[in-house]
Order: structure tokens, then sequence, then C-alpha cells
């Protein structure tokens, strides 16, 4: 208080003069010396982004699996022999069906297609940079060994697996806690839990659904009508659908008159009828829930057949395979065992089918929860539902095998006309639509230079679901039914090209926008072209047009310069190729 006492005592005289123009002047100096400093920050921690490889060395990576050239034929090395397995399973299928395959993608578009398929998002700029200084026949079992270690595979395929199990909706608030069985669902595939055994503890577990979070998959059902109990109907339709790939819950109202649904054991397939599905569904029949928790009761399961004049009780009984069911234990003990059983093999080909799907976008046989009991499968499925078991239910080992195979690898382009059979047959991959969480993962990740992952500051983590799920409730939810095919709309593309998330991540805004730390990195504009289309595509522009882009920026101030890259990032964001995968 003194100091400002005795600097209002001196008069205008006794200052010293100072002019407006050197006030100007020095106002003036003083933000160009702190806009400098801004830009050389940024500039300083693009270069190093972009330059320093920042990302470590997977732990799962192994040798061994890189490359079946550095195995002879005849090597014991049993993943060598899987995969040769594998791939001359669809060589013979091209063959018979005439059909030459595509050449292999190049190591970018299957950098890109793993990564939309294992953690929702394109791969980041540094990424990229770090992928691009393996050794160019390791890059494959680096890449893919980078992203199952990495804590955002087992978040993103937990929410994947959460609505085959429970649907994607709330369901009842008081006996379902969607969040904390996503989060459990994590934590089982980080710790590479058989997926057997996660199974079991989905039908089998008993507890509150908040400490014993598996329970959920039976409270998600629970019927508000009738007291919060579960619903014997709807648990054996998703337990059929989810785990044996079998639609059979239609055998709820009628039997099976088409010869659509077969059931029984081998020598003895006959079509499927009503005791079918409610013997499944009396398993069921005596779980409650209470106060403690999802337990087992007392009650005994009824039903009214059609053209029955009144209910009757039901026994318990598996609709096929009865020679491996054990009968002891509780009723979901019993149920959990006999659908995971090492002979039951619809549970292995489910399986498969749904993690090919998963991974590539379709199944290998569609509807993907329609997998006949028997007949001929397409090729691939058996062979690796049988590896699956034998290796464990090691899911890890389902998704590496496929990753590798040629099949996975084909890329969706060729020097000829690439038809739908092509795709069928897997002889070229085909061209699926984005998810849209995966629209917004990618749009979100291409604005940011540094990959969003656990290591992430908080604040961007937080930016990124929130901004996500905002992006998810306007473009609209897939449900439950994620691989029907279904096309693009208006309301779709106008939130591409005018939604707020677009806006905020293309705008030259330096904490969120990756446009804007490029334009000041130091280089030429080439290499800020090409890393912006890295970033949004994971590939690099053609030379026809880099030479368009370049002439646009040539002639451009800094500010405008900053301007077209702005464009640029929106461009390639709302181009078809950005919310395909190929």
């Amino acid at each position: 208080m003194q100091r400002l006492t005795a600097a209002s005592d001196y008069t205008s005289a006794e200052l010293p003069s100072v002019s407006n123009a050197d006030r100007e002047n020095s106002m003036w100096a003083r933000n160009g010396l702190f806009a400098a400093v801004c830009l050389a920050g940024i500039g300083f921690v693009a270069h190093t982004l972009l330059r320093q490889n920042r990302v470590s060395q997977p732990a799962s990576f192994d040798a061994s699996r890189v490359s079946l050239t550095t195995l002879p034929a005849s090597s014991n090395n049993d993943w060598t022999q899987t995969l040769q397995r594998l791939n001359a399973e669809f060589r013979d299928h091209w063959q018979a069906k005439g059909l030459a395959p595509a050449p292999p993608a190049d190591d970018l578009t299957l950098a890109r297609r793993l990564s939309l398929a294992l953690v929702g998002t394109v791969p980041s700029l540094e990424e990229i940079r770090a992928l691009e200084a393996v050794p160019k026949e390791a890059r494959q079992e680096w890449w893919t060994s980078h992203l199952l270690d990495d804590r955002r595979f087992a978040d993103y395929w937990a929410e994947r697996l959460a609505r085959i199990y429970v649907g994607s909706e709330n369901g009842p608030f008081i006996v379902f806690r969607r969040r904390r069985f996503t989060l459990w669902l994590s934590e089982q595939l980080y710790a590479d839990t058989p997926y057997n055994e996660i199974v079991q503890r989905l039908i089998a577990e008993e507890g509150i659904w908040t400490g014993k979070p598996a329970t959920n998959f039976i409270t998600a059902t629970a019927n508000p009508g009738q007291d919060n109990q579960p619903d014997p109907i709807r648990l054996a339709g998703r337990t059929a659908r989810a785990f044996l790939g079998m639609r059979i819950d239609c055998l709820q109202c009628h039997d099976d008159k088409l010869g659509n649904i077969q059931v029984g054991s081998p020598g003895n397939i006959h079509d499927g009828t009503q005791a079918d599905f409610h013997q499944l569904a009396a398993f069921f029949g005596a779980t409650k829930i209470s106060l403690v928790g999802v337990q087992e009761g007392d009650g005994q399961y009824q039903t009214k057949y059609l053209k029955s004049e009144q209910e009757e009780a039901v026994p318990a009984k598996v609709p096929f395979s009865r020679e491996i069911f054990d009968g002891h234990g509780d009723s979901r003990q019993q149920l959990a065992r006999w659908v995971t059983h090492p002979q039951n093999k619809p549970f292995a080909r489910a399986t498969v089918n749904r993690v090919w799907a998963l991974l590539a976008g379709r199944p290998l046989v569609e509807p993907i929860d329609d997998i006949p009991l028997v007949g001929n499968y397409p090729p691939g499925l058996q062979l690796l539902a049988d590896d699956f078991v034998s290796h464990g239910y090691d899911l890890q080992r389902l998704i590496r095998l496929i990753a590798a195979s040629d099949a996975f690898s084909r890329d969706s382009r060729a020097d000829f006309e690439i038809t739908e059979k092509h795709e069928n047959a897997w002889a070229a991959f085909p061209l699926t639509r984005l998810r849209p969480e995966q629209v917004a993962g990618s749009l979100i990740q291409a604005s940011s230079l540094t990959t969003i992952n656990g290591d992430a500051h908080v604040l961007l983590q937080i930016a990124k679901f929130g901004q996500t799920r905002q992006f998810v409730e306007r473009y609209g939810d897939l449900g439950e039914d994620e691989f029907v095919g279904r096309g693009s709309t208006i309301p779709q593309r106008l939130l591409l090209m005018n939604g707020n998330l677009v806006k905020e991540r293309t705008e030259a805004k330096p904490l969120v926008s990756a446009s804007a730390r490029l334009a000041a990195l130091t280089g030429s504009t080439e290499k800020q072209i090409e890393a912006a289309y890295l970033a949004i595509l994971t590939r690099r522009p053609s030379s026809d047009e880099l030479a368009h882009f370049t002439s646009r920026f040539t002639d451009r101030e800094t500010k405008r310069r900053q301007e077209a890259l702005e464009d640029l990032y929106w461009t390639l964001v709302n181009s078809t190729e950005f919310t395909w995968n190929h």
C-alpha cells in the first residue's frame, strides 16, 4: 500500500516522458515476442512428437510369430503350422470358385484396419512413426502386439462384447449396473482370462450385481412387472445367440416347420420344437434376485405350449449334444459347463464367427448368430474353432491368427474388378462403414499428434469420452444388430460437415487441434500435408493430391496457410474414405 501511495504522489511532470508512439512500439514488441515464444514452443513440441519414438516395445511381441518365411513348412512351430493351414483353406476356396485374390494390403492400411477393430480409432501420428521404425517383416506382429497390450483394447472390446451379452440399453437401474459390468469385462480381457471362464461366470455367477459384476448378465433381464425377477425366456434366447450362435428363440411360440433350426445329437439331428427352447429356458427357472443378489431358488419353470390348455412344468434339458451334459450342481452351473464344454462345437464356432466380425466388420457366417448345427462351413471357421479350444480358449491367440491370415490381409482394391463374390469369399477385404464411435474416436485421435490412451492427460481422456458419447447420440447408435448393413443418412453427413465436434477438432486451437500444431511445425509444406494425411487417413497423399494441395498452400501468407491447413483437415474428415474401413 505504501508503494502505491508513494507512486501516486508524483506529478506528471516528474514522470519520465514517454510518447504514445513509444508505448505502441513497446506493446507490439512485447506481443510479438510472446507470439514468437508460443509459436516456437508449439513448433518444438510438434517437431519432437513427429520425430521421436515415444512408443515402447510391446511386451507380448514374439519373434516366432513374425513371418512364415522365417520357418520351413515342416517346422514344429505350432503357430506357423496353424496359420499355414488356415491360409491354405482360403487359397483352395478361392481356386475352387475361380477367384483371383486381391493383392496384400500395405502396412499402413493394415495398421488402420487393426486399430479401428481393436481400439476403435485410427492410429496416431506418433504410432505411425513408431511402426515405420520397425523392420518391415516384423510390423504386423509388432502392431498387433502393441494394440493388444494397450488398455484401450480391453476397454473397447468390453463395450462391444457387453452389447452382445446385455444389449445396448441401460436396463433396470435398481438391479443392473452396465458400467460396472463393462469395467469387469475390461479387467478380464486385459488379464487375458480364458474366454470359457468368462462365459461360465456370466451364466452361473451368484451374488450382488455391484460386487459380482458378472451377475449383471442375469439382472439385465429383470422384469419390473414381475417384482424385478429375471426373465428365463430372454436369458435362454440370449444364451443361444451370444454363446452358441443359434437363433432358437423363435421356437418359444411354435415348432420349426421350415427346417431352419436344427437340434439334436450327431446321427439324430431334427427340426427344433417348442420343448427344445423352453427346456433350455428351464435352466434359469429357479434363478431369483433378492436383497442378497442373484441366487438359485426352489422354483420350477412352467409354460403353456401351443394348443395346450394349461401350463405345465418343464424339465431343464439342453437342445443338442446331451451326451456331454454332466447334470451335476445347480442348474445354471450345469448349463455353463455344457455351453463351454470342449466338445460343444457351436460354442467355439460362435466365438470365432463373432471375433472375426469384430475384426473385419463382417462375420464368416451371416447372420452372425445363426450358424447351422451341421453343414458346410466357410473356410477357416472350424479350423480356428478347433485351435481355439486346443489352446485354452485364448482370445488373443485367436485375434492374432485372424489378423495374420491371408484373408484378413487382402487389399480392398486390385487391378481387376472387385465383385461381391470376391468380398463374400474373402478374396478381397470387404468395405464396411465405420461404427459411430469409431468415427468419433478417429476424429478426436486425428486432431491429436500424440496417442490418446491411458497415458494421456486425464482431461484429454474425459473430453474424448464425453464428446464420443454426445457424437454417437446424434449420429445414431447401431444398437445390438451392429452387423446389419446400413447406408449413411443425410443427418449423419450434415453432422460431419457442420457438427460441433468436427468444428472444434479442425479449427486452429492448439490444445485440441493438430492442424494448429502442424502449421507451426518447422518443415516444408509437403511435410505438413503428408502429416495431415497420415493423421486422418493413415496414408500418404498420392502425387496428384500432394501437387494439388501444395499449389493451394504455396501462395498463401502464414495466416492464410493456417486456414488452408484447417480446410484440408475438414476436407479429409468429410471424405468418403475417412468413414469406411478398407
